[in-house]
């Protein structure tokens, strides 16, 4: 089950070189992912998950992105990545969720 974005492109090597070495791997992942595609060295199974579109996902990525690099104090700065970090753990607790009761 893995977490789109960095996570996801670090893990597809580890499992496409468990593939070479002859294992079956199976991929759980949302509906809407960013990066996390179909491939030959594994089976995808996919489920509901928080977001409707691949747009909304890229929206609320970049929202974090530019929130690191805004302008201000660093309390201001501090508190406006504090809040996305907050909608973006919000996000991954519901796609568990919707995993779960699928």
């Amino acid at each position: 089950v893995p977490v789109d974005g960095s996570h996801w492109l670090s893990m597809r090597e580890v499992l496409d070189m468990l593939q070479q070495k002859g294992h079956e791997v199976v991929v759980v992942a949302p509906e809407v992912t960013m990066y996390i595609k179909p491939s030959k060295s594994f089976v995808m199974k996919r489920h509901s998950g928080p977001l409707s579109t691949t747009e909304e996902m890229e929206r609320d990525f970049k929202a974090f992105l530019y929130s690191l690099f805004e302008e201000g104090s660093f309390l201001e700065r501090y508190l406006k990545v504090y809040k996305h970090m907050k909608r973006l753990g919000n996000l991954a607790v519901s796609s568990c969720q919707h995993l779960l009761q699928n």
